[in-house]
């Protein structure tokens, strides 16, 4: 059911993106303000555990049916489509009250589409891991690298072809891990074609994942031992 509703919302994300691929100014609003108004308040009513695992990102985070794939119905999902690094610092609270063991992280392709900087995008992910650490000391942070995209296949989102931004921002990330404190986790190469895209066969529009995908993603993380 969450993967129809999230399909559903694809043409959303897509119409979203008939602004100007390249702006002269970004802004910080995520791309569907509505969908995070009713993913916030669904999270309020959530109750208060303590010392779980939680996913927090965007859609591709939001689609992951982490609870399932990990048989473990205390993972908390901290995804809403659309969103942006902007968007995260202002919803740290819920995520500090919950005092997490672990934290798996994984935004910037929303910024990416918004023209937000490359340096700000990173400046952005520092900041809400020096938060993290400062109000849950005790949490594992795992910041996982920006996914890859395929424009080449049907009904791509255009305002995401910017490619080129995603490594320079993968780079960024990982080379702080050790002095921030966290676990730098590379996806990427996980999903690449023999073109170094996105593989077809795990995605529905060169962007977003399907279910096997996540599938492979677990697998990975099962066998580094990060859960």
């Amino acid at each position: 059911m969450k993967y129809l509703l999230l399909l559903m919302l694809l043409p959303v994300f897509a119409q979203a993106q008939t602004r100007p691929s390249h702006q002269n100014l970004f802004d910080t609003i995520a791309f569907i303000p509505d969908h995070t108004t009713e993913r916030l308040e669904q999270f309020k009513k959530q109750a208060i555990t303590k010392g779980g695992t939680i996913f927090l990102g965007n859609s591709i985070t939001e689609m992951g049916n982490w609870a399932k794939l990990l048989n473990d119905t205390t993972v908390l999902n901290r995804g809403i489509g659309g969103d942006i690094t902007y968007g995260v610092l202002n919803r740290l609270d819920d995520i500090i009250t919950r005092q997490p063991k672990r934290l798996f992280i994984l935004l910037g392709i929303n910024d990416i589409g918004k023209d937000i900087p490359d340096s700000v995008i990173a400046y952005n992910y520092f900041r809400i891991i020096r938060r993290i650490k400062a109000g849950s000391p005790g949490t594992q942070i795992f910041v996982q690298s920006i996914l890859p995209i395929n424009p080449t296949i049907k009904n791509f989102p255009q305002h995401y072809d910017k490619a080129e931004h995603i490594p320079r921002v993968n780079i960024m990330l990982k080379a702080k891990a050790a002095s921030l404190g966290y676990t730098y986790i590379n996806l990427h190469p996980l999903f690449l074609d023999k073109q170094n895209r996105l593989n077809a066969k795990y995605t529905f529009e060169g962007l977003h994942l399907k279910p096997e995908a996540y599938v492979v993603w677990i697998a990975y993380l099962k066998k580094m031992k990060y859960l």
